[in-house]
């Protein structure tokens, strides 16, 4: 068979994914936190395997250098490449959400002009975009909440999990943008070159969640 090649973004969610793809006997070989090493085959040789930064993961799946990647639903939207979104893994389940504080909704929800902070400037654009709702889009890289905290901006557009931090800074949600979770994305030249290789892959995948 054709080795196929995965791209998984590094921390909990790679872990995740290795104890699925153990379910379906595909391992790696000497992964572990300790290792120094950048790629890792399995054992047969039939497959490979690399750790990459999430926003890169879209990356090396839309050039071919990995076949298969799997990676948050929020890193697929924002990147926007050219690829196939295959699977959802149903795994580091959160949403993506604007939120200010209480008073701010009418100003959000409203006609008037924005200021927006986030680390997802392309989502944030597009979610207001299909609002009709203009908006100055400022990207932050640290603390997202406190750009709305110091009144750098008018709301964030940030990853929700438990809320908790929003809650503490007097934050709240004034709308959903969209649920996030773990997707399996494919490279288009990879599902016709390895069909077979990564339909079973796929199926066997699912399967097991």
């Amino acid at each position: 068979m054709s080795r196929i090649t995965f791209a998984l973004a590094k921390g909990r969610l790679a872990k995740k994914t290795l104890e699925i793809l153990d379910k379906i006997d595909i391992r790696p070989v000497d992964l572990t936190d300790e290792s120094r090493k950048l790629v890792f085959n399995s054992a047969d040789d039939n497959y490979s395997f690399f750790l990459a930064k999430p926003s890169d993961v879209p990356t090396y799946v839309d050039y071919g250098v990995a076949d298969i990647g799997i990676v948050g639903y929020d890193t697929i939207l924002e990147e926007d490449r050219d690829l196939y979104e295959c699977l959802d893994l149903k795994i580091g389940k959160c949403r993506m959400c604007v939120a200010s504080y209480p008073e701010k909704k009418d100003l959000i929800l409203g006609g008037e002009q924005i200021r927006v902070a986030t680390k997802y400037p392309n989502i944030a654009k597009k979610y207001f975009e299909s609002k009709n709702k203009k908006c100055e889009i400022i990207k932050l890289n640290g603390s997202v909440e406190l750009g709305a905290v110091i009144n750098l901006a008018d709301c964030i557009v940030d990853i929700v999990e438990s809320g908790k931090t929003l809650v503490e800074n007097g934050l709240e949600v004034i709308s959903d943008v969209c649920d996030l979770s773990a997707r399996v994305i494919v490279n288009k030249v990879s599902i016709k070159t390895k069909y077979e290789e990564i339909s079973k892959i796929l199926k066997e995948m699912e399967e097991n969640l």
